[in-house]
């Protein structure tokens, strides 16, 4: 794809940017930007990754192979209306915005080849975790393209456009819980006397090292507790306390309440 054009340039929308410029996925001037008003926000993103701003005559989105919408939910039927006229008619959507169907942007942007995606915040770096999925108008070779330049900033699943919500809740969503696991850890470690710089170091070599167990062996989660956690050790002390303290009833409702959150925010729009 020669030209992207992105409507919304919030941190969703800078994710992606940053991991497709980053990745050589795609040549920074060939990515445009747009949003309603903040003109300060996109000189900022021009000048840090060297993408370009869609001008006032929206000559980009005239040109444009692809178009990423990426605004909040509140914003999407505006940033439809103000970008349908400048729309060819073969130019393909994909949308990031949390819980919005495909069926609203139809209706929005009219009969095209249209893509919903989830990514996470972690694009940044190309370690993303998204799902995606099509309308019927997507052709296999515009399907071939656009999961290329989603695996370019990290892992993607096909699924179910329904099953979008739960992968909002789990991956979309996933940094923040697993930043505020971090914050906890944290905050534990320093009460135990360690230093900030001990704690930190400690617990982001924690966390990688028990992801890579998980997926370079295949084995189970569970197994891998079961085999860290001898009877009556420290292990099985600390995993009592957390059950103790209800920690996977917790963990279900954190998700319940995020994909809930998105079923209603598709609702809404």
């Amino acid at each position: 794809m020669k030209t992207i054009v992105f409507i919304g340039a919030g941190s969703m929308a800078e994710a992606v940017i940053a991991g497709i410029v980053e990745q050589g996925a795609v040549v920074p001037q060939n990515v445009f930007v747009m949003n309603r008003s903040d003109d300060e926000r996109l000189t900022s993103l021009h000048n840090k990754y060297g993408i370009s701003i869609v001008c006032k005559e929206k000559e980009a989105l005239k040109n444009a192979d692809l178009i990423v919408l990426a605004t909040k939910p509140k914003d999407i039927h505006q940033a439809m209306a103000d970008t349908l006229p400048y729309l060819d008619d073969k130019t393909a959507v994909l949308s990031v915005i949390a819980g919005v169907s495909i069926q609203t942007i139809e209706n929005g942007l009219g009969a095209r080849p249209i893509a919903r995606s989830m990514p996470n915040t972690s694009a940044t770096i190309g370690k993303s975790a998204s799902g995606i999925a099509w309308n019927q108008a997507i052709s296999k070779e515009l399907k071939k393209h656009i999961l290329s330049l989603l695996e370019s900033i990290g892992m993607v699943k096909e699924v179910e456009e329904d099953d979008l919500h739960a992968v909002t809740a789990l991956s979309g969503s996933g940094p923040a819980y697993v930043y505020y696991l971090a914050e906890a850890l944290e905050e534990a470690a320093i009460g135990k006397g360690l230093s900030k710089d001990i704690a930190r170091a400690l617990i982001i070599q924690t966390l990688e090292g028990a992801a890579a167990m998980l997926k370079e062996t295949g084995t189970e989660p569970a197994e891998l507790r079961n085999n860290v956690t001898s009877p009556g050790g420290t292990t099985e002390a600390g995993l009592n306390a957390l059950e103790n303290g209800k920690f996977k009833e917790t963990i279900a409702a954190c998700i319940g309440k995020a994909e809930a959150r998105s079923r209603e925010l598709g609702a809404q729009s």
